[in-house]
């Protein structure tokens, strides 16, 4: 049944009535009593605790603009442990499940994807047995767990949210969340006019790094959002191209036309321009080859037939290598890419000379010998899930003493944490999301195969940019679960759409 709208909701649910009035009331009381910032916090803390009573996900839609801050309020805070983006979580998570207990109603939705994740936090949690710092491995545990609340409270909740519409609530809410990120980066690179010296890019611009305190996970970040957006838009064109020629598959149906349907192309559109700036001003090599790598893949899927879309991929890259070879490209672009692949020295580099141009790539090939190493000594289980940082100085290089907490490589790092075994249990849990995102591409006839498009493209470029780097941090893996509930959603919109099919070439 679908979702009833919120004054409805209010009237016909006594449990959210009575919370708003009791809220209301403990509210008031201590606005006579408290100074104005202690009441600015409760008045917060009642939104939030009324939206949790009303649905969760409208704390999760909080939360996911919270999250990236992460990092910044760390900074503000000294290195104080408040984070606000893990307590907007927290409280989604607890509404959803104190839900499911009053109505005794708890769902643990279906998915193919559920036992290989479950697989793989069983053995993150055994390699911690003989992990040096056990806080930091369960931390990182934590991240996983978190990750698949989420994709559990997301699919069990979105179904009945808005009623069809809410896989596409869901997708507004990680745009809109990227679109403010978005925009911070775009500030710090053009606008602002200062930064970070270290930062300082084309003798008079900024990287951007958004609340990231870093551009390459910023970078990655603007990946998660700007695929997506792209995945929806070429659906949205197939779409409105097949209808123009009268040959909308059968069975499809399409979003609503006319004035509606131009303002959700045009949000949509302005959410992946301003995140494909943001990803640009990142000046982060590894994001820019992620975000190839899945663009390239979204292009090869777009068309139902494989062939066509290898062909316009083809037809792109000879067109890109052209462009290339005369000069098309800015050279700035071109020596930053040509600059990894020149400095790369894979073995020992403990007797390479360092210098400024060289330093980035070698403290990367630096952390990759040490993991091997680690791998190497711990080959089943690893040094334990997260200790890679507590390890690593029985394992540095002569000119590399300080560890950078992850391996610049996220499949080595695992290698190093985890071992063999937990590497593997990692590759077949991504592997299984490669899997269903492609069934879902292989099924779906709606505009909702542009959420699986997009999906696909962010798998593949979190894939290429984990060679160079580790993207779980700073509550980026918030976005990730929201990302893993949005393919299970569209799993069951294309198989209840292949139903419908069915019933209808029965008749």
């Amino acid at each position: 049944m679908a979702e009833l709208t919120f004054p409805h909701y209010l009237f016909r649910n006594g449990r959210a009535t009575a919370t708003i009035w009791i809220l209301a009331v403990i509210t008031g009381l201590l606005a006579a009593i408290l100074p104005v910032e202690w009441i600015m916090v409760a008045l917060a803390g009642a939104t939030v605790l009324t939206l949790t009573a009303v649905q969760p996900l409208l704390v999760l839609a909080i939360a996911l603009v919270a999250a990236p801050f992460g990092a910044l309020e760390s900074v503000i805070l000294g290195g104080l442990s408040i984070d606000s983006g893990q307590i907007l979580l927290g409280v989604a998570l607890a509404g959803w499940i104190g839900r499911g207990l009053v109505q005794r109603q708890l769902k643990v939705p279906r998915s193919s994807l559920l036992p290989p994740l479950l697989i793989f936090v069983f053995l993150a949690c055994v390699s911690l047995l003989n992990a040096p710092d056990l806080i930091l491995g369960l931390k990182e545990v934590l991240k996983w767990v978190e990750i698949i609340l989420i994709m559990m409270m997301v699919t069990d909740l979105a179904q009945d949210w808005h009623g069809k519409d809410g896989i596409w609530a869901i997708a507004f809410m990680l745009l809109m969340s990227g679109l403010v990120q978005a925009t911070v980066g775009i500030w710090q690179f053009g606008l602002r006019g200062d930064g970070p010296e270290h930062f300082l890019v084309l003798e008079r611009y900024y990287r951007a790094y958004g609340t990231f305190e870093q551009p390459n996970p910023y970078g990655g970040f603007m990946n998660l959002n700007a695929l997506l957006a792209l995945g929806i838009l070429m659906a949205l064109f197939s779409d409105w191209l097949l209808g123009m020629m009268g040959r909308r598959p059968a069975g499809a149906d399409s979003l609503r036309s006319g004035w509606g349907m131009l303002l959700f192309f045009s949000a949509i559109g302005v959410a992946a321009f301003a995140s494909i700036l943001g990803l640009i001003f990142s000046w982060s090599r590894g994001a820019w080859m992620g975000f190839l790598a899945g663009l390239a893949s979204m292009v090869v899927l777009w068309p139902r037939r494989t062939r066509y879309g290898l062909a316009s991929l083809g037809v792109a890259g000879l067109l890109g290598l052209a462009m290339w070879q005369v000069g098309l490209v800015p050279t700035t672009v071109e020596s930053r890419i040509s600059s990894f692949t020149s400095d790369l020295t894979l073995g020992d580099v403990r007797g390479v000379d360092i210098n400024d141009a060289n330093y980035a790539v070698l403290e990367r090939v630096a952390h990759w010998q040490a993991a091997l190493d680690m791998a190497r000594d711990h080959l089943w289980l690893g040094v334990g899930f997260g200790n890679y940082g507590a390890a690593y100085p029985n394992y540095a290089l002569l000119n590399w003493p300080d560890a950078l907490g992850h391996a610049h490589n996220y499949y080595l790092n695992l290698f190093a944490e985890l071992g063999l075994l937990g590497l593997i249990a990692y590759l077949i849990a991504w592997m299984t999301i490669f899997w269903q995102t492609y069934r879902v591409l292989r099924r779906e006839r709606t505009a909702v195969r542009g959420i699986a498009l997009g999906l696909m493209g962010i798998w593949v470029a979190l894939s290429v940019h984990h060679l160079v780097d580790k993207l779980y941090v700073n509550n980026i893996y918030i976005h990730l679960g929201v990302l893993l509930g949005l393919l299970q959603l569209a799993d069951l919109h294309a198989a209840s759409g292949e139903q419908v099919g069915e019933i209808e070439a029965g008749r």
